[in-house]
């Protein structure tokens, strides 16, 4: 069934974002490749290969523009790229995307559909989980949204770190959602799973999910869910002159220093 519905990240920029108002972030970041991993073909060649066939630097657009006339901070994982898997590239730009929302004050919306971490990239895959997940605490912190919403499939490290930190949680119908596969999980629990397991529905059932939404109703359920979640504006601080308020400015410190 998914195979035949499934939009990639184009697609999904144009059904949320309203026209001629998309603005790309980062495009200039290109995927590298430090530790040279072969396995049946080199990562640098697979690397080639996708960006010939999908025209994307690596598996996530970001950028911002308005929904509904709102303005919003908007990331777009695509499948296609090596079943959208995270390395360095969609770490990085997820976390600038993020960090350009706190800075602007603006909702972040971000829309998963991955395998999770990339083998490829090992231990620097990892580490996006946390460097994302750092982000989305200071975006936190300034008391700003974040929904991430949950596309099929959406598995491994990204499920494991941004997919669940949302405010509101958003999952399409159907979705398979889940971090170790269901073989996996069978294996280890020995006794077998519900039908269902896995599922957006099966989720929602048991509160990891806020909401599941159809994808025609998705733009029209985000920008109502922004306005309901408008951000009250920064606490002023006032001065010694009567009279005199000044409102404290936001700002991102780096919460990792490299000597």
């Amino acid at each position: 069934m998914w195979s035949s519905y499934r939009i990639f990240s184009d697609e999904r920029i144009q059904q949320l974002a309203d026209s001629h108002t998309w603005q790309s972030l980062d495009t200039h970041i290109w995927p590298q490749d430090p530790l040279k991993f072969r396995d049946r073909k080199a990562y640098r060649d697979r690397l080639r290969d996708m960006q010939s066939k999908t025209g994307l630097n690596d598996a996530v657009q970001t950028g911002f523009g308005e929904i509904e006339g709102l303005p919003f901070c908007l990331g777009v994982m695509d499948f296609r790229f090596m079943g959208g898997s995270m390395g360095s590239v969609v770490g990085e730009k997820l976390t600038r995307l993020i960090e350009r929302g706190t800075c602007d004050r603006l909702p972040v919306v971000i829309v998963c559909a991955s395998g999770g971490a990339r083998m490829q990239e090992g231990m620097l895959s990892l580490m996006q989980m946390a460097k994302i997940s750092a982000a989305l605490e200071r975006h936190r912190t300034h008391h700003l949204l974040y929904m991430p919403v949950l596309s099929h499939p959406t598995t491994g490290g990204v499920t494991a770190s941004f997919a669940m930190l949302g405010d509101i949680i958003i999952a399409e119908p159907q979705a398979t959602i889940g971090f170790a596969g269901r073989r996996v999980v069978e294996q280890t629990l020995r006794e077998k799973l519900p039908d269902d397991f896995q599922t957006a529905e099966y989720l929602l059932k048991h509160g990891f999910v806020d909401i599941i939404v159809p994808r025609t109703q998705l733009k029209q359920t985000i920008a109502q869910l922004i306005r309901l979640h408008q951000p009250f504006a920064p606490p002023p601080e006032v001065s010694l002159i009567k009279d005199e308020v000044h409102f404290a400015p936001v700002s991102i410190q780096p919460s990792i220093h490299f000597g």
